[in-house]
């Protein structure tokens, strides 16, 4: 595993280091495709019924009320992870004027809202063995009739803490802590070869 001194890192450009924190790694077979997601601006937002309708309008999309379950549009989504939390996600570039929008849209609304762009990274699967390389360490049912497209979860993926968002029948965006990226990474290529996909 690659590794950076304090004095690499004090003078490497922040937007590149996030960017690349999986560039290192290679992941394609017909039967599981893993890619490195696009950087994106997320954010936490916590709050009560006033504040959702407030962000709602704001960010552009109604939240999601029903569990485990995820909106989409105007390339941002909207992903339940509580009865008062969700994690939004937007395009790359968008966390500063964004924040500010949103910010203006709840004042005086109580709520929690932090910027997590730096923070999270995601990895796309798709395939027909997207669900079984999951499961070989997440212990979701993930069949399609137990977890359909569109559903979202916080879970764990092997001993890293991961969110779960079904995009297709064959498809899933998987959000992690960009520290538990390599580690995320390695136990998919893990069940790569249990499939004979490398």
């Amino acid at each position: 595993m690659t590794e950076f001194s304090g004095t690499e890192l004090s003078g490497m450009n922040l937007v590149n280091a996030r960017n690349g924190v999986l560039d290192r790694f290679t992941g394609a077979a017909s039967a599981l495709v893993v890619t490195p997601g696009e950087p994106a601006t997320r954010f936490s937002f916590r709050g009560g019924k006033a504040a959702q309708a407030a962000l709602g309008d704001a960010f552009g999309i109604v939240l999601p009320v029903q569990s485990c379950r995820a909106t989409v549009g105007q390339d941002r989504a909207a992903l339940w992870l509580g009865p008062d939390e969700w994690l939004l996600i937007g395009k790359d570039g968008q966390a500063e004027t964004l924040f500010a929008a949103l910010e203006s849209a709840l004042a005086g609304v109580p709520h929690s809202l932090v910027d997590v762009s730096h923070r999270n990274i995601s990895v796309l699967l798709s395939g027909p063995r997207a669900a079984s390389a999951l499961n070989t360490a997440c212990p979701l049912d993930l069949a399609l009739e137990s977890f359909p497209v569109g559903m979202c979860t916080r879970t764990i993926f092997g001993k890293a803490e991961l969110i779960i968002w079904r995009t297709g029948d064959n498809k899933f965006h998987l959000e992690t802590w960009r520290s538990f990226g390599p580690y995320v990474w390695g136990l998919i290529s893990l069940a790569q070869r249990e499939y004979g996909a490398l």
